[in-house]
């Protein structure tokens, strides 16, 4: 397709939405190519033949907490000066702790998705395609719909699944951070009859710190309920030496309390495989640990797109944590596709959004330095008894990384409630009962 000089020096065909169909069209950068002819700028082009420059175009990949808060943000406080295209490959977001409500069979899945086309923000458009490569020096996107070509790039794909990294898990063991996963769970639990249950962190990092103790006690709850409990042994196997590392205190509290429910805890062992044939798991120190049903939390790794795009470094998006800006200009990563020395969680994925949200509203008004990320968030942790605790961290803000821990209420039950629903309202527009 040819580029045409038009009357009064504009040049035709602008790609006003900054987007290419697939074999079709004319990108950005050959569109911006074209205005060296004229000796204008883009922005002095816009100006002359649309009256007024174009709005920034924000390309955020990613509709978790990290991209879900940046947009929000972004169309709250600049919705003028920014075009917002936001990419996820799914229909819908789900909480992640709500795939315990399906595992243990407290909430079927259709309740607790919020569809990502409830989203109606000033200068957001979703787009449900799938992200095929990652240009990060170019900040071009291609999809399997389009080409994307960004003024600001933010990769927010969160962390994928490997299951096959734990021989064994995908034949005789069940996995529960997907959806899908945790429907799996919920019918091999519905059909347990009692006996040996390990949950097994099987990474050194994964979402949610404090979903492996969560998942021992409300299964300790659910096999009670079930008449259950007094003919099975729960099991607890994990590679890091504490609950929450950075807090021993912490830490000792939730151990005291997996204790008093009857729950083995197993720190500093790291499953290697299981053995269908003999339903046995290995662990690195040689030791085999038996069982009638395994529950894993799966290894975590960057998506493939990611690790084969020119920003991943050790097969994870390197940051500066201050402001989340990668090595190249005006793109950012947030989320647990980082490397970011805070934990993989999706209250801290939404406070390193906010951040880069400040960041770029402070770039396209008043250029000042809004203040660093200083990776404080709050947990709710579902600690059995119908009765939930929150840990509240700070990782950045001092010399060494602090939390608080809060003993389970029912008045943090509701708290945790309340918290869910005004995301959901944030995000989407509606207090969806999938946040409940």
């Amino acid at each position: 397709m040819a580029l045409m000089i038009l009357h009064g020096g504009c040049v035709g065909l602008r790609p006003l939405s900054r987007v290419t169909p697939i074999a079709t069209g004319v990108t950005t950068r050959e569109f911006t190519s074209s205005l060296l002819a004229t000796g204008r700028s883009v922005e002095q082009h816009d100006e002359l033949c649309y009256g007024a420059p174009m709005a920034t175009h924000v390309v955020v990949l990613g509709a978790g907490f990290g991209g879900l808060e940046l947009v929000s943000g972004l169309s709250e406080s600049v919705p003028d000066k920014v075009q917002i295209t936001l990419i996820d490959k799914n229909e819908s977001f789900m909480f992640g702790f709500s795939k315990l409500d399906v595992m243990f069979g407290r909430r079927p899945v259709s309740e607790l998705w919020n569809p990502y086309r409830l989203i109606a923000k000033p200068g957001v458009e979703f787009r449900q395609e799938t992200v095929t490569s990652i240009d990060a020096a170019r900040r071009r996107v291609v999809t399997d719909a389009a080409i994307y070509d960004a003024d600001i790039l933010v990769v927010a794909l969160g962390a994928d699944y490997d299951a096959a990294a734990t021989p064994g898990l995908a034949e005789d063991g069940y996995e529960f951070y997907s959806a899908a996963g945790a429907e799996r769970a919920r019918d091999a639990l519905s059909g347990f009859g009692g006996g040996a249950v390990v949950v097994g962190v099987l990474g050194p990092f994964f979402k949610c710190p404090g979903a492996p103790n969560e998942t021992a006690l409300l299964l300790h709850d659910y096999l009670s309920r079930r008449g259950l409990r007094e003919s099975s042994t729960i099991q607890l196997v994990t590679p890091l030496p504490m609950p929450i590392p950075i807090s021993k205190r912490t830490s000792s509290a939730i151990v005291a309390i997996l204790k008093e429910h009857g729950i083995e805890y197993w720190p500093s062992s790291r499953v290697t495989g299981l053995d269908p044939e003999h339903h046995v798991a290995h662990l690195d120190d040689g030791r085999q640990l038996p069982y009638d049903l395994f529950l894993g939390i799966p290894v975590h790794c960057a998506p493939e797109v990611v690790v084969a795009s020119d920003l991943a470094v050790d097969g994870w998006i390197p940051v500066d944590p201050a402001t989340f800006a990668t090595r190249f200009p005006n793109v950012f990563a947030v989320g647990d596709v980082t490397s970011a020395p805070v934990p993989r969680a999706g209250g801290i994925a939404e406070g390193e959004a906010a951040t880069v949200a400040k960041v770029l509203i402070s770039q396209l008004t008043d250029g000042s330095v809004p203040p660093p990320y200083d990776g404080a968030s709050a947990c709710y942790v579902e600690l059995g008894d119908d009765l939930v605790g929150r840990i509240d961290v700070d990782f950045l803000s001092y010399d060494t990384p602090v939390a608080k821990f809060t003993a389970p209420t029912s008045a943090l039950t509701e708290e945790k409630q309340e918290w869910g629903s005004k995301r959901a309202a944030r995000w989407f527009g509606h207090e969806s009962s999938a946040a409940l």
